[in-house]
């Protein structure tokens, strides 16, 4: 079992960064690769990022690269999402999640999930 807990929305102007913490507990986490997630009100949950369980290997959903960075510190068991140059097109509630072995850009295939940040950019 891993319990994954997201921190660090909240409300910013277009242009801004915020940056997304995810803290896992329970099995190990660097076991696992991992994904971050975002869901809008009606919309299905859509890709963003993902990373190897190493940290080796990245990945990015196109509407993010170059804006968007994940990274892990698996000694401190917490994976990040650095979002530069927002836009209000980002707002939406952020999930990560995790699976094993390797990322994929399809959710259904993520084991653990935690229970979401709300990100809001304004104009």
């Amino acid at each position: 079992q891993v319990q994954l807990v997201e921190s660090g929305g909240g409300l910013v102007q277009a242009g801004g960064s915020l940056r997304l913490s995810c803290a896992a507990s329970g099995r190990t986490f660097s076991s696992y690769a991992m994904g971050w997630f975002r869901q809008a009100p009606g919309k299905e949950r859509e890709f963003v990022a993902g990373i190897s369980w190493t940290g080796s290997s990245t990945t990015y959903t196109d509407s993010v690269k170059g804006r968007f960075t994940i990274s892990r510190d698996n000694g401190k068991n917490t994976l990040y999402l650095q979002m530069n140059s927002l836009k209000p097109e980002d707002t939406d509630v952020y999930y990560c999640a995790a699976r094993y072995p390797r990322y994929s850009d399809y959710e259904g295939t993520y084991r653990y999930w935690g229970q979401g940040t709300q990100v809001t950019v304004s104009s």
